[in-house]
C-alpha cells in the first residue's frame, strides 16, 4: 500500500502567508498542517490556504481547519480557503463548517480578500 504524503509549500505576498497544500488531508497528514500554520498565527495574521491540489479531506482535516479558525479569530487575523474541490465544499456545507470560512476560487481572489 502506498504511503500518502502531503506536501506543504509556503511563501509570502503582500503580508499574506500563502500555504499551498498538495495531497490528501487525513488523520496521518492533518498534524503537519497544524504544525505548519499554528506558528504563523499572531496578531492580525493573514493566512491563505491554497487547497486547489487537495482532492480529499477526512474529518481529521475538517477538525484541523476548525482549530485554525478558532486560533486565528481572537487575534483579529483572517483565514481564506482557496480552491476547495466540490466534494470538500459539499462536505463542509453539510457539516456546517463552511459558514466559518471565507473562500475563493483562485489565489489572486483570495489575496484580494485579505489585502
Amino acid at each position: 500500500m502506498e504511503e500518502k504524503t502531503l506536501l506543504i509549500e509556503m511563501n509570502t505576498q503582500n503580508n499574506v502567508q500563502i500555504i499551498s497544500l498538495i495531497g490528501e488531508i487525513d488523520a496521518k497528514t492533518a498534524p503537519s498542517v497544524t504544525n505548519t500554520v499554528l506558528p504563523l498565527i499572531g496578531s492580525n495574521s493573514k493566512i491563505l490556504l491554497d487547497m486547489t491540489q487537495v482532492p480529499y479531506m477526512s474529518s481529521a482535516g475538517l477538525r484541523t481547519l476548525l482549530s485554525l479558525y478558532r486560533q486565528i479569530t481572537p487575534t483579529a487575523g483572517d483565514l481564506v480557503l482557496v480552491g476547495l474541490s466540490e466534494e470538500i465544499q459539499d462536505t463542509m456545507t453539510v457539516t456546517g463548517f463552511l459558514k466559518f470560512f471565507k473562500t475563493s476560487q483562485s489565489v489572486a481572489e483570495g489575496l484580494a480578500i485579505l489585502t
